[in-house]
């Protein structure tokens, strides 16, 4: 049997700077692995990704909305992992500080771009990171697809969501 989990995250940034987890080495999903702020929707807010994303930020960052500037939906990751369908929201915005609280799911650092791929990082979210610093923000959302190359490798195929009937 095929069940789903639908997640939101956010990649926050302050100057040239990425805000990552370096989670526990207790946690569940990825342990001792690097990510970006987020985690799962709760029932009332499945149609509503964007709420989960602040109140997730909120939860493990201490930022409040209000400290938030530019916040847009920039990617959907979609992914099977055994008989899960995980659907991953992604939304960008930008800091307007950088002093956030700690939490016991893991320890908050503010990366240099230029160092962020160097860290230990999920496949998706590493091929996620890469997109976006090649591509940079987006008017439109991007969709990534994982799956597999002819020859087996790990790969994430993305396509730009638009709706066909508009001009």
């Amino acid at each position: 049997m095929i069940r789903t989990r639908m997640m939101a995250t956010a990649m926050l940034f302050n100057n040239n700077d990425l805000l990552m987890m370096k989670r526990s080495p207790t946690r569940t999903l990825n342990p001792g692995m690097w990510a970006a702020v987020g985690g799962h929707m709760e029932p009332e807010e499945i149609n509503d990704p964007l709420t989960t994303c602040l109140r997730e930020i909120q939860e493990e960052t201490g930022l409040q909305h209000t400290e938030l500037l530019n916040m847009q939906l920039q990617y959907i990751l979609i992914r099977l992992n055994q008989q899960e369908v995980r659907q991953q929201f992604i939304y960008t915005a930008e800091a307007t500080r950088r002093n956030v609280v700690q939490t016991d799911e893991g320890i908050l650092h503010w990366i240099p771009r230029e160092q962020v791929l160097n860290r230990e990082i999920p496949f998706i979210f590493h091929s996620l990171l890469a997109h976006y610093f090649e591509n940079g923000p987006s008017t439109h959302v991007w969709v990534g697809t994982a799956g597999h190359n002819d020859d087996s490798t790990p790969t994430v195929r993305w396509t730009a969501l638009v709706d066909p009937m508009m001009n």
